[in-house]
């Protein structure tokens, strides 16, 4: 925030910082609806690695740099589909993450049963229209799917995500125990786990996640998406979660990541259920950074510096992105 003036001297306030700026121009949109075991534990949880596996583990989705383009773009005022649309086209377009033939996959956040008001899980038509854009860049199949926490075909229905996901032609996949395959994931603490064989399999990912306060965490953005790709026991994960995050991280690099900020849940999360826990924001953040991306977000709707968040400064140990995001080239949008 600007300093305080002088009142002996009247003068005006400082200037704000280039992160100051930019963290006022997130907070700014929307509207409120309302104000040591553990180790041991997943160590002998990991089984022997599959070698032919191992050698293929880590699955890295990322386009290369192109100076042409911002690392992040912050759009606000729209509906979910004209977000969508503004953030991709900041970005370059999907045509260039997307190419003829490739088969895609979408990550929203489907983990709960829960309805699209109670900001639970990503919002439809941010689903819908990520889909759409993947058909019109040349994409050969589109997949949409998620390792719910709730019972799956509830979540899938109730979030409303199957439907939209449908009528944009997509081909939605439940969980299904017969559709895990036990990967080396190379972690610190996460090494053989179980994962969900369309992540596996996919050409391109695209990271779909919803912003949410996270009752352990802090707040669960782009990376704390990456557990639903997991089967398993996800929740011992809990217990060494900072890493857990950062070793997901290093092993699933998306192509792209859109952060749905239309809804946010500001309290009471993940799971929420009040709706006086929501807060409408029409915003979204998206970009190819995602250390940078959890970091700016966090700081501005929750104010929590990556020193209260461990696994983004293990992410970014790992080169995965920077905390620094204000020194990164960002662009701003506002629609209406």
């Amino acid at each position: 925030m600007a300093g305080q003036p002088d009142l002996d001297k009247q003068s005006q306030p400082a200037p704000l910082t280039r992160r100051e700026a930019m963290l006022q121009l997130l907070r700014v949109g929307g509207v409120a609806a309302g104000a040591g075991a553990a180790g041991v534990w997943l160590s002998r949880h990991s089984l022997r690695p599959v070698p032919s596996l191992a050698e293929q583990a880590r699955r890295d989705h990322r386009t290369s740099a192109n100076p042409q383009f911002p690392h992040l773009t912050v759009v606000q005022g729209g509906e979910p589909r004209a977000l969508v649309q503004r953030a991709l086209a900041d970005l370059g377009g999907m045509q260039r993450f997307i190419s003829r033939q490739d088969v895609v996959v979408i990550k929203p956040n489907i983990a709960w049963d829960r309805t699209p008001e109670q900001a639970a899980n990503t919002n439809p038509e941010v689903v819908a229209e990520v889909v759409r854009q993947c058909w019109q860049a040349g994409a050969k199949r589109v997949i949409v799917t998620d390792v719910s926490c709730n019972e799956p075909r509830r979540c899938f229905q109730r979030s409303g995500i199957q439907a939209a996901a449908h009528a944009e032609g997509a081909e939605v996949i439940l969980p299904d125990p017969e559709l895990y395959r036990e990967v080396d994931l190379g972690g610190v603490v996460l090494k053989s786990w179980p994962v969900f064989t369309p992540f596996l399999e996919a050409d391109k990912i695209i990271n779909l996640p919803i912003a949410k306060h996270h009752s352990l965490v802090g707040v669960t953005l782009g990376m704390k998406n990456w557990y639903g790709i997991l089967g398993g026991q996800r929740n011992r994960l809990h217990q060494q979660i900072h890493q857990s995050l950062a070793d997901l991280a290093n092993f699933m690099l998306p192509t792209v990541t859109l952060l749905d900020g239309y809804r946010i849940l500001i309290r009471n999360g993940p799971t929420g259920g009040s709706l006086e826990d929501v807060v409408l924001k029409k915003t979204m953040v998206a970009g190819t950074d995602p250390v940078a991306l959890d970091a700016y977000v966090a700081k501005a709707w929750w104010d929590l510096d990556p020193e209260h968040l461990p696994y983004l400064h293990m992410a970014a140990a790992r080169g995965l992105g920077t905390v620094e995001y204000d020194k990164l080239p960002v662009k701003f949008s506002q629609l209406g």
